[in-house]
């Protein structure tokens, strides 16, 4: 008898239906699996085999074939163990129940209890959007699952109580639904801008960074408050809703790396250390394509501390990321797109010592060596860094001072503020921030009148600006007039958002 058991299995964030079926057929006694699994949904026969036994149920002791179709869909890891074991018994005759219109995701242990897998969110938003309405899922994956609206999901601790539920005996209680409001709620920040003394340039141009959602760098001395400064920005950036909550969700769900919440509530800050191979920024794998760091921080924050010190190869890597918000991974597995539209955060020293330009420590190094450091963050790299702040070390007395620091919460009301204005200037284009503004959109909404573009023209020959660093002043000068409430670009915005691309002009100058 051939029994049909629906399942699903993912293409990046993509879910895509696999139907699981099982042939029990007589002769001699044989267990065979087709339909271009992969060697963990092999190794299921064992692990489906001792379920069903511990589960007290009876295996079919026939010829037994497995089908996992479209053949042509590559299937992979453990999540396709309880439907195989559902088809089983349904084909066998052991479980009567009508499972039509059902998806079932699980891994299955020796004993017949039921694991976690990855992937469940994303798996069931596809089915859902593809007309499924029930799911039978672990346990453990009820919170993540208690989020998709317009289903009902099952979740059970063991294989028993799934053949309990299908057919009858004891069903199952369909998991409440979670409440997202709720959740984030419990939002704690671990840093606040109200413990960084001093630096008040910096400061704004986290601010304006924030507001417009722009790559930032800050250049210093060892502990001029650079990583701290960083570490503040998840305190100031906007607050999600929840359908950016779910899609950065769906990557952290693929990756194994949601908490007990079940949901993402904070945007991410992904620091990497500078070790970090391409791979594990951009994603990949040997067999399995997974996402990278640079997906992970999706709606988010990606830190790269001591930039200089990364392998040149992985640098490069962010290019494309910074400049489409998605990264296509191609590799024996497949090809997979994921989603990467992330804040950039970097810093670094200005030279091997770290003390060029400090106004309190001398500079042990050579012209030469500060070129030589210097020239490991490429230009083009450079180049797609909106704002780039030169930070000095902090004056005792601004240690010890008992004045009161601008809060991250009194930052944030302003930046939100400035988003508050882009949401509604982009609204049905497809963007949120000025940042994300292709030439089209930077054309419409950066216009400056004749002072404003004599200005620019002089900067731009001044510097030596390449044209994509003219368009990234201009998304920042509009930034910086959307946080004054400002409709026009004026020259002070201009002067303003001139002024933090001044990094890589003194370069030349170090003789």
């Amino acid at each position: 008898m051939i029994a049909r058991v629906q399942s699903y299995a993912l293409s990046g964030l993509e879910g895509v239906c696999v139907m699981v079926e099982a042939d029990i057929a007589r002769g001699v006694p044989s267990y065979e699996m087709v339909g271009l699994p992969d060697a963990a949904v092999k190794e299921s026969k064992e692990r489906v085999r001792s379920a069903i036994k511990n589960s007290m149920l009876e295996f079919p002791a026939h010829k037994i074939t497995v089908n996992f179709a479209p053949a042509y869909v590559k299937k992979e890891g453990s999540s396709f163990d309880l439907p195989v074991a559902v088809s089983l018994m349904l084909g066998y005759g052991t479980l009567q129940a009508d499972v039509a219109g059902t998806v079932f995701l699980g891994e299955l242990a020796l004993n017949g209890d039921l694991r976690p897998v990855t992937g469940v969110l994303p798996a069931i938003i596809s089915a859902r959007d593809k007309g499924f309405k029930k799911f039978v899922i672990p346990y453990e994956n009820a919170r993540e699952a208690s989020f998709i609206q317009g289903v009902e999901v099952y979740a059970a601790k063991t294989l028993r109580e799934v053949v309990d539920h299908l057919s009858g005996h004891t069903p199952l209680q369909p998991v409440p639904a979670g409440s997202f409001q709720r959740v984030g709620e419990s939002r704690r920040v671990s840093s606040d801008l109200a413990y960084v003394r001093g630096q008040a340039v910096a400061k704004r141009a986290l601010e304006v960074a924030v507001a417009g959602g722009h790559n930032v760098l800050f250049v210093g001395p060892p502990g001029s408050g650079k990583t701290m400064l960083a570490r503040c920005l998840p305190s100031v950036m906007p607050d999600m809703s929840f359908d950016e909550a779910l899609e950065i969700t769906k990557i952290h769900s693929v990756a194994g790396t949601l908490g007990e919440e079940g949901i993402v509530t904070e945007r991410p800050f992904r620091t990497p250390h500078h070790t970090a191979t391409t791979v594990s920024l951009c994603g990949g794998g040997n067999k399995t394509v997974h996402p990278g760091e640079i997906s992970l921080a999706h709606g988010g924050v990606l830190f790269l501390d001591e930039l200089p010190e990364y392998k040149r190869s992985a640098l490069e890597s962010l290019r494309q990321p910074l400049e489409d918000g998605v990264i296509t991974i191609s590799r024996a597995g497949g090809t997979v797109t994921y989603p990467a539209s992330f804040m950039l955060c970097a810093s670094m020293n200005p030279c091997p010592c770290g003390n060029y330009g400090s106004s309190k420590r001398r500079c042990a190094c050579t012209p030469n060596d500060i070129r030589k450091y210097r020239a490991r963050v490429s230009g083009p790299l450079l180049d797609r860094i909106d704002i780039q702040v030169e930070v000095d070390g902090v004056e005792y007395d601004d240690l010890v001072s008992e004045a009161k620091e601008e809060t991250s919460a009194q930052v944030k009301a302003r930046a939100d503020g400035a988003r508050k204005i882009q949401r509604a200037r982009f609204d049905g284009l497809g963007i949120v921030t000025n940042a994300e503004m292709s030439e089209r959109e930077t054309r419409e909404y950066c216009r400056l009148d004749a002072e404003c573009e004599a200005t620019l023209k002089e900067a731009f020959e001044t510097l030596h600006l390449s044209a994509r660093a003219r368009s990234r002043i201009l998304k920042v000068a509009r930034t910086i007039a959307d946080l004054e409430l400002s409709e026009n670009i004026t020259t002070e915005h201009l002067y303003e958002a001139i002024s933090y691309r001044t990094y890589g002009a003194t370069l030349s100058e170090i003789d």
